[in-house]
């Protein structure tokens, strides 16, 4: 048990030698975007300091270990948390929280991505982080329009109408990961 637990030690002391500039800055930036996320969730109303050393640790998680499901699990539990915080704390939804919380979250999404292919150890020309970001720019900027006017059409229902809407975008959405994921593993 011992010399397992050292094999890793040294493991992960190698990795952090060998680490380079670029995919440590991919994985900053998904500690950064989970962290920010989780701040346009949650207004900092409801923080208390033990909340936020909290927060911190597990917005670290995905960044440390971008593989796997905590991502995946990380994000729904972030919007299933605004959607409870908004339907009970704050009165109404507030645009400039909604398109924060979907900016960051989507831009958490797709780092952990690149970070959970990218080697810490490897040599990435900053060109290609760069068209990276640009992508994710123009999907957010999309989204961004595409939500202001879907927004201020659902708007005219009332809040129910909103909150229902959110609701089902977060059924779809995680019925279209459940479908991909069944869709991967029978591929296999």
């Amino acid at each position: 048990m011992i010399g397992a637990l050292t094999g890793r030690f040294r493991a992960a002391q190698l990795a952090v030698t060998r680490a380079t500039l670029i995919p440590l800055l991919v994985r900053s930036a998904v500690f950064v975007a989970f962290l920010a996320a989780m701040g346009f969730a949650f207004p900092p109303a409801i923080f208390f300091a033990r909340t936020v050393a909290a927060l911190v640790v597990v917005a670290a998680i995905p960044a440390f270990a971008p593989r796997g499901a905590i991502t995946t699990l990380l994000i729904v539990g972030i919007v299933v948390g605004w959607v409870v915080v908004t339907a009970e704390v704050v009165e109404g939804i507030q645009l400039w929280r909604l398109l924060g919380l979907s900016t960051a979250l989507y831009l958490a999404h797709t780092l952990a991505a690149l970070a959970a292919v990218l080697p810490t150890d490897a040599v990435v020309a900053p060109e290609v982080l760069a068209r990276w970001v640009a992508r994710a720019a123009a999907v957010v900027l999309a989204a961004a329009v595409c939500g202001v006017l879907l927004v201020s059409i659902a708007g005219a229902g009332g809040d129910k109408v909103l909150t229902a809407a959110g609701l089902g975008g977060l059924v779809v959405a995680v019925t279209v990961a459940a479908v991909l994921g069944w869709l991967v593993k029978r591929r296999t």
